[in-house]
């Protein structure tokens, strides 16, 4: 990675960013972007259904990396591929997170390579940034589930409140970019 004056940059810490299935997945691209110009190294890792919404391959145009989709993927080792995602990053951000992935994390659920990855994280050093419908975001269940990942130690951002993809106004929108970096960064700096 070079800066703007054509300079090797440093890598300042490595980023699994986990992209589930919203509407507001292309906002995750544009996360990818910022992360990997401030220095950060960003691994991506994409629900199956997310990569029907949006390319893997812009991912990883944008951050150089190759992206995960599949946990039957060929891996090019002996470890786990969702182990040694985990300790070679610094932070899991999760990024638009869906109901079913905070569910899914909450339950100790594993059905796909992000929630397996989740799994083989420690809580303080995820960030989880939820986007949905508001209906859904207050349903006592969904609520169940981010009090019991807040109690974990995982971090949250957002939603934010504001017109939201289906028509509606109220919370459920993903938070802002540039909030999502610096909530980011706060937790690369406390660990």
């Amino acid at each position: 990675m070079t800066n703007e004056n054509g300079r090797k940059r440093e890598k300042i810490g490595t980023v699994a960013l986990g992209v589930c299935s919203s509407i507001a997945v292309y906002k995750a691209a544009e996360l990818a972007s910022s992360m990997a110009k401030l220095g950060l190294s960003v691994k991506t890792v994409m629900t199956e259904h997310a990569a029907r919404l949006i390319s893997p391959r812009i991912f990883q145009t944008l951050t150089r990396n190759p992206v995960c989709v599949s946990m039957w993927s060929e891996i090019g080792d002996w470890k786990p591929e969702h182990i040694s995602l985990a300790e070679e990053s610094d932070i899991l951000v999760v990024a638009p997170a869906t109901a079913n992935a905070i569910a899914n994390f909450a339950g100790g659920c594993a059905p796909d390579f992000l929630s397996t990855l989740y799994l083989a994280f420690s809580p303080a050093k995820v960030l989880i940034a939820p986007a949905m419908n508001s209906s859904m975001w207050k349903n006592p269940s969904v609520m169940r589930n981010v009090d019991t990942l807040k109690r974990d130690g995982a971090n949250f951002i957002g939603p934010d409140s504001g017109k939201l993809a289906c028509g509606t106004e109220g919370i459920g929108r993903l938070a802002e970019v540039g909030d999502i970096l610096q909530a980011a960064l706060k937790v690369l700096e406390a660990k």
